[in-house]
Parts: structure tokens; sequence; C-alpha cells
């Protein structure tokens, strides 16, 4: 692959997610060449010259989009919010890739009509998935030890001591609403606040969580067929603070069932991020870069189409792969 030509247009490219997503890039791929775009353009241009081989762009979706403005592009990052969808919109018809993060589940609709009218000559990603679908998949390297799964519960911590760009701050009061869960085997929209859950947290305290309609539940049920399946939204005191630290992004995984030995068991990962939210969601949206060009390791989308990041991302070691971003896992079994 002749990476020196590709070239991504990252919309929020100098916010806190788009940051991180461009530091991640920048590090294992220096000839990618990366253009940050937002309405002030020149608030990037430090992290521009930071990077090498970056550029700024003037973009403000209530103007519209101009491809032509951005010259000939590989991938479009969307970390912004883009309520018309213009930029998927445009990404398809152009054959460009494009990854977005901002949908909860009852928005991608629109999307997966389009693909059923129209030929999707390039990948794009539906990863509104909770940090851009870390928790998904790291579910699913955990399922391929069971033979049987009967509930899933997941969960991500937000400490409000985690600096966050507008794009996250304008969603969080957002977030505890109408949420999509998985019970007894029935999909059903509930009020979030009448079916909190209590969540056992690492130091044995427990707190009180949110269902939430991310892309980890429809995902989840897909390759394991639970008939319990939920995440939770949760705010509270993150492991990072709890030992005097910077904020944490923490995330739970609680997977019940029945493992390969024939052994009953209920295992629980807690993945950790000492960088915070905004780092961990660029992880998620760089794993799926490499899948998306076939680096890393992976195997590029032989068609376009939809993708999910666990259909993008191989899964079979992404726990040690997760590791490599200094990100802190934790796993215990309870028979």
């Amino acid at each position: 692959m002749e990476l020196h030509k590709k070239r991504i247009l990252i919309v929020g490219g100098y916010g806190l997610v788009g940051t991180n997503i461009a530091r991640l890039i920048r590090k294992e791929y220096e000839s990618i060449k990366l253009i940050l775009a937002g309405r002030n353009p020149q608030n990037g241009e430090v992290l521009a010259k930071e990077l090498t081989n970056a550029e700024t762009a003037y973009l403000n979706l209530e103007d519209g989009f101009e491809l032509s403005l951005y010259g000939a592009l590989d991938l479009i990052i969307i970390a912004v919010e883009d309520y018309k969808n213009i930029l998927r919109e445009t990404a398809v018809s152009n054959g460009i890739a494009c990854i977005t993060i901002t949908e909860l589940a009852e928005d991608i609709s629109p999307t997966v009509f389009l693909s059923l009218h129209q030929t999707f000559s390039a990948p794009v990603v539906l990863a509104a998935h909770w940090q851009a679908g870390i928790i998904t998949l790291a579910a699913k390297q955990l399922a391929a030890r069971f033979s049987e799964i009967t509930s899933v519960e997941t969960a991500g911590l937000y400490d409000e001591l985690d600096p966050v760009g507008p794009l996250v701050a304008s969603q969080v009061d957002s977030f505890v609403g109408r949420a999509l869960m998985r019970q007894n085997g029935n999909w059903q929209f509930v009020d979030a606040k009448e079916n909190a859950r209590t969540i056992r947290l690492t130091d044995y305290s427990s707190i009180t969580g949110y269902p939430m309609s991310t892309l980890d539940v429809p995902s989840i049920a897909a390759f394991t067929n639970a008939k319990n399946i939920r995440f939770d939204f949760v705010t509270g005191k993150s492991i990072g603070s709890k030992n005097g630290l910077a904020a944490s992004h923490d995330l739970y995984i609680d997977i019940e069932g029945v493992l390969l030995s024939g052994e009953k068991t209920k295992l629980r990962a807690v993945i950790s991020d000492p960088k915070g939210v905004s780092h961990l969601t660029a992880v998620g949206v760089f794993l799926i870069t490499e899948g998306i060009f076939g680096l890393g390791g992976q195997s590029a989308p032989q068609q376009g189409g939809i993708y999910l990041p666990e259909t993008i991302v191989s899964t079979a070691n992404i726990m040690s792969r997760l590791e490599e971003f200094d990100l802190h896992i934790t796993e215990e079994s309870f028979n």
C-alpha cells in the first residue's frame, strides 16, 4: 500500500478527540497526509506543525461541504455532530471511506436504508459505540471463551475531572434518556431513569448506572445472541482519581454464561485509560483506520459497504493490542 498517497480528513481535527486521533495516526504512520478541519482552523495550526505532513482547513457544516476544497481523500473521520449526514453521504457518493462516532442506535437508519438503495464502493464504519467500539471489540474476544452466553452487562464510567471537548460536553446531558436494551430476549426502548443498575466498581464500592443506546448493545447481541444485554453510563470517581492520579476513563464488561469447558461463570474485564475519555475514543478510531487501510497486520476489506468496529478490526488478540496504548486491563471470574 502506498501510504504516502493516503489523505485523511479529520473533521473536528484539532478538538480533544480529533487531536488524539491525529497524534495516534502520526505516531505510527508518518507518510499519511492529515487535514485537520473545523470552523476555526487557526486553532489547529500549532498541532499541524507538530504533526508535520499536516494542514488545517476551514469547514463549517452550516455552510455545507464542498469536497473539492480538500483535494483527493481516502478517509473522512467525523469527530463532530453532523445532523444532516452531509459528510457521510458525500463520502458514499464519492467512494471515500468514512468513520462516524456520534450516533445512538436509533440514529443509524438513514445510513442503513441508503445502503439498500445505493452501492457503497468504500467502507462506511458506524462506530458510535462507546469509545468507538473498545467495549465491543474486547467483549468479542472474551465471548470466544464461552459456548453459551446469557448476559452481557457493560458500562462506561465518566469522571467529571476528565477534560473533554465540546463534542462530548454537548452530549453528556443527553446520554440518560430513552435507551435500547435487550431483556429476556426482547428488544425494547426503556426510560433510562426507571431502569437504573447498581454496578460494583474495582474497589468494591457501588455506583448507579443508567442504560444508553450505544451501538454496543446490538453489536454484542449479534455475536453472542445473549438474551440480556445493556450498556450503562456512569458518572463518578474513576480509578485514576481514586489513586490520586489524573482522571481515567473506565470500562466494565461482565459476561455470564457457560465456558467452553462446560463451567458456568461470570467473567469481568475492566479496561482503564489513564489518559481519559478523549484518548480512549481516539484509540478506537485509530484501530478502525488501520482496519480500513489494511494496516497493523490486518487485511483491508475487499468491498465497500456498512461495517462495524468488530467487523473491520481483528479481535483475536485485541486485549494485548489495547495494552500497547497504555490501557490497563484486569480480569476476574466468579463461579
